[in-house]
């Protein structure tokens, strides 16, 4: 197993208060640093700010890790007047005019300093020193007899003081920690009171406790919970001080007593303000008020509540939110049972699987629902015509799915190459690449009043003459005219392609309108319809064609692939092969995450509803928990059914085909979890062996749930005629792959389960839906939910992440319940972990059992990545939005990769996440406050969406690995 190497980090403090910067005309003191600052202590007193302190407290560092004669050298003596410099300079940036710093701040760039020096001893035991004394004087701390915070005043929103209330405080934190193990109320106390002063605003004292609790999620994953449930006590007050209901409620406890007197207001206030259906109000409010479970509100991690205050609930035009979890819940569960017989009884039903984080509806979902414009959709598939009018018609049905959240994936292989005929102005075309770039800024513009922008991926087929330009979309150098760094860009590659590839065969492309049934045919009719066109390109009879080596196009794919992370590779003729609904269409494109796969033409925008189950939630130490899945998957399943009926479509080709073939991707997330709580290595046959039987059990239970809905609702329109009407399920369509194909695959076809019952019932009966399944990245409802994404493996056991709400400490709390229980969870662990990007390999002290079981993402051998993907893939009517890690990538090993992707019979790939070689640096950003001190863990700590790529483009193959997250705004588009 290789490691990965070690990177410096970087930090930046955010300012306190204001510094004279170098050279300026303020006066300075009389060793050289800026004068009007003062030091504000740990016991809340003003002292002169001096510089000689920090070169003290440097030298005794070194002095603790390399001896006196060490420490006295000049090596030592420079670098710590160089340091000494460097924590100066970086404050005198923060504080350009003078004020006050706190000596933690300070100390906080002593260590970044050290760090970046490359010191990490000396930072090591810095802070470790820390540590210890700060659980020193927290020991020592006793808040209500301390005489600072007992004389403090907050100042109320009216401008009137009033004293601190220490009881509500102490109240606050004791009922955040409660049934928490693993913390202390009193470390967080004690961090509160030295970040408050008299006069303190009192919406700041909240704030500071959060503060508080959020800097200790390192020390320990619960400290995320105590900072949610603290979290909480923001959101009461303004929820229900909106609502002027805050009277008598101090605590959650208090709320729980009221919340349904705080939904029903909560649903009638909606209303009045046009942000909610007024249906809503016509539900019996009463019994769904009591059937709201105020408990649920203490499960949230830290992230997972931010980021609802943040981008979910509903607020005035103010920003006043007064949509508290459950009301949340409630919302989205009451949109969704709007047009039941039994509105209330399945509200119910609905509001608790979401609630109980059982299942979790997509991110246009909880948006949208139960509000006066429920698009609930999350993709939408188009694809685009051949002439000026269609083009620009495609743009503008993009601008108006985008502006209600629909994430895109636009097929452009029908529109003609550079250089082809234009018979209406006997002209040249210039191509498909120019108006890409009009999607391109279209999709920028259109950004949902700053919610997010529009996201879109555009198809092309690899015989298409416009490929090798296609393939360059992505790159930072040439004409940016012929660039689109915010569109994502993925290959529509034929199994034709692939096998010349194999045989290192010659490979031809074409413009579209000289051959326009390629684009409409697959399998063998393809490769017939294609040898025809190469011969008559060979006789001279074609206008525009090239003809190249397959495998030349081939390796620059790959190396687009590596050096922009675009275009991703999805494959034609699986996806059509086994596609349910053949009969009525052809699959031209995948979307904007390469989940769906669902066909498309001039009269019919295909359009996906999304939902994921948590997997995590399904399994304990015995295994999975079939009963309780299917129960999950039988209420999941009714809901996105519903999606289809309520859904706001902008566009009335999405509608038509929405309605006519009702399909709905069922998927699942927090699968490196359920491994965890198995105890199942991610690199092992057990893992592979889940995989293939927890989504058995899945695709089984959302087949048949789809076919009691078609017993009670009728069928979908389209099905005389789909596979499923001939008894053919996606497990059996393998072989229609497989006879299409002609060879070149190689898939595991066993089962567990009685399959020929349901398969009778799938004829007979009929299905509710053309497609159940598909497996969404789940970016932001992981976060939501607290697990991990989706399919994915591990990230990093800690680091930062960073989003539109802030940065947020991950750290793995298997990996701590693990440590903890081997007496080997510590500060220096903490810091090992930091130091070694979030990885156990390096540490040595760490049992190899542990080490296999938390790896993490690119200490992965891909393969098994691939390999649990196939077997996942033969119980998918659509596809799964698959990731692929790797640390030292090279044409090879990505050579062997996407062709393995290809032979194990997976429709589509999602991006490569690569980490090069010559990447060594660190370059999170994070601040180096006591709060978020040593968390940055390396450039993956700030991850993408679906946006431009930071650090890709750079030729070098040092791009900056990544996981989908809501870094990017419009990451949400999937979930």
């Amino acid at each position: 197993m290789t490691s990965i190497a070690p990177q410096r980090v970087s930090f930046d403090t955010p300012p306190t208060a204001d510094w004279t910067p170098p050279g300026s005309d303020r006066p300075t003191d009389e060793i050289g640093t800026p004068g009007r600052v003062q030091v504000i202590r740990r016991n809340g007193q003003v002292t002169h700010f001096d510089s000689t302190k920090i070169t003290v407290a440097m030298t005794k560092a070194f002095l603790a890790v390399e001896g006196g004669q060490a420490a006295a050298s000049r090596r030592v003596h420079d670098q710590v007047a160089a340091l000494t410099d460097q924590v100066v300079a970086a404050l005198t940036r923060r504080l350009p005019g003078g004020g006050t710093v706190h000596i933690e701040d300070i100390q906080d760039q002593v260590e970044l300093a050290l760090m970046r020096a490359g010191e990490h001893k000396v930072a090591r035991a810095y802070v470790l020193y820390r540590e210890q004394h700060a659980r020193e004087r927290a020991e020592k701390a006793a808040l209500p007899a301390d005489k600072n915070l007992a004389s403090i005043r907050v100042t109320l929103a009216d401008g009137s003081t009033r004293p601190l209330d220490l009881d509500r405080l102490a109240r606050l934190v004791a009922e955040a920690c409660r049934g928490l193990a693993g913390v202390e109320g009193q470390r967080i106390l004690a961090d509160t009171q030295r970040n408050l002063f008299d006069g303190v605003r009192e919406v700041d004292v909240s704030q500071a406790l959060v503060m508080s609790a959020r800097a200790l999620i390192e020390t320990d994953p619960d400290y995320s919970q105590v900072a949610a449930r603290l979290l909480l006590d923001i959101l009461r007050r303004e929820a229900l001080g909106y609502l002027e209901l805050a009277d008598g409620i101090e605590t959650q406890a208090d709320l729980a007593e009221r919340y349904s007197d705080y939904f029903t207001a909560f649903v009638h206030r909606g209303g009045d303000l046009e942000l909610l259906d007024r249906r809503l109000a016509t539900f019996d409010l009463v019994r769904l008020g009591a059937a709201l479970r105020p408990e649920r509100d203490l499960q949230f991690g830290y992230l997972g509540l931010q980021t609802l205050y943040d981008r979910y609930f509903l607020h005035t035009a103010n920003g006043i939110r007064f949509e508290l979890p459950q009301a949340f819940f409630m919302r989205v569960a009451m949109g969704l049972a709007i047009d039941e017989i039994d509105r209330e009884e399945r509200a119910i039903e609905f509001y608790e699987l979401l609630s109980s984080f059982a299942f979790m509806s997509s991110t246009p979902t909880l948006f949208n629902a139960g509000t006066l414009r429920p698009q609930l959709s999350s993709c939408y598939l188009t694809t685009v015509p051949d002439d000026l009018d269609g083009i620009y018609s495609a743009i503008k049905d993009n601008a108006l799915l985008s502006k209600f959240a629909g994430g895109l994936g636009n097929d452009w292989t029908r529109v003609r190459g550079l250089g082809a005929h234009i018979r209406g102005t006997n002209g040249k075309s210039q191509g498909v690449v120019p108006f890409l770039k009009v999607a391109n800024d279209t999709a920028v513009a259109v950004n949902q009043g700053g919610r997010r922008r529009g996201a879109v991926c555009a198809y092309l087929e690899t015989w298409h003459i416009d490929i090798e330009e296609f393939l360059d979309l992505r790159k930072n150098t040439g004409d940016d005219r012929r660039r689109t760094h915010d569109m994502n860009t993925a290959n529509w590659v034929p199994d034709l392609f692939m096998k010349r590839v194999a045989e290192d065969g010659p490979w031809t492309l074409f413009s579209p309108d000289e051959t326009p049934d390629l684009h409409d045919l697959t399998g063998q009719a393809f490769e017939q319809a294609y040898l025809a066109y190469e011969a008559r390109a060979e006789r001279g009879e074609l206008g525009v064609s090239k003809r190249i080596k397959a495998v030349d196009l081939w390796r620059k794919m790959l190396a687009m692939l590596f050096e922009t992370g675009h275009p991703w590779i999805a494959f034609k003729d699986p996806c059509n092969l086994r596609y349910t609904n053949q009969h009525v269409g052809i699959v031209h494109s995948s979307n904007l995450c390469t989940e769906i796969t669902l066909h498309t033409n001039d009269q019919e925008i295909a359009v996906c509803n999304l939902g994921s189950v948590n997997l995590a939630a399904h399994v304990d130490e015995h295994g999975l928990d079939t009963a309780r899945l299917r129960q999950t998957v039988r209420t999941a399943m009714r809901m996105l059914d519903n999606v289809i009926d309520i859904n706001f479509y902008s566009v009335p080709q999405a509608r038509k085909a929405n309605l006519r073939h009702r399909p709905v991707g069922l998927g699942i997330m927090g699968f490196q979890d359920a491994l965890y709580r198995l105890r199942i290595p991610y690199t092992s046959e057990e893992a592979v062996t889940f995989a293939d039987t927890s989504l058995e059990h899945l695709s089984y239970c959302a087949i048949e749930a789809s076919t009691e809905l078609a017993e009670e609702r009728g069928r979908y329109p389209s099905f005389a005629g789909s596979l499923w009407s001939r008894g053919i399920l996606p497990i059996d369509s393998n072989q229609l792959l497989e006879e299409g194909r002609g060879g070149y695959l190689q898939v595991d076809t066993s089962r567990t389960l009685d399959w020929d019952a349901l398969r009778e019932r799938v004829r007979t009966v009929g299905m509710r839906n053309s497609n159940c399944l598909a497996i969404a990245p789940t970016a932001t409802i992981s976060n939501i939910v607290g697990v991990s994404q989706s399919i994915e493996p591990t990230y990093q056991n800690l680091y930062v992440k960073s989003n539109l709400s802030g940065e947020f400490t991950v750290v793995n709390p298997y990996l701590v319940a693990d440590l903890k229980a081997r007496d080997l969870w510590d500060p220096v662990m903490v810091n090992d972990l930091k130091y070694y990007d979030g990885s156990v390999w390096p540490i040595d002290r760490i049992p190899e059992d542990l080490k296999a079981l938390y790896a993490t993402a690119f200490e992965i051998d891909p393969r098994w990545l691939v390999e649990a993907a196939s077997r996942r893939q033969k119980w998918l009517d659509q596809a799964q939005s698959l990731n692929l890690y790797m640390s030292e990538p090279s044409g090879k090993k990505l050579d062997n990769l996407y062709k393995l992707a290809w032979v194990r019979g997976l429709k589509t790939t999602y991006y490569l996440r690569s980490m090069g070689a010559t990447h060594v640096e660190k370059s999170t950003v994070a601040d180096a406050t006591r709060a978020n001190r040593l968390n940055a863990v390396g450039g993956s700590a700030a991850v993408e969406g679906h946006g431009k790529v930071p650090g890709n483009g750079n030729g070098n193959g040092a791009t900056r690995p990544t996981t989908c997250s809501i870094l990017e705004p419009d990451c949400e588009t999937c979930q």
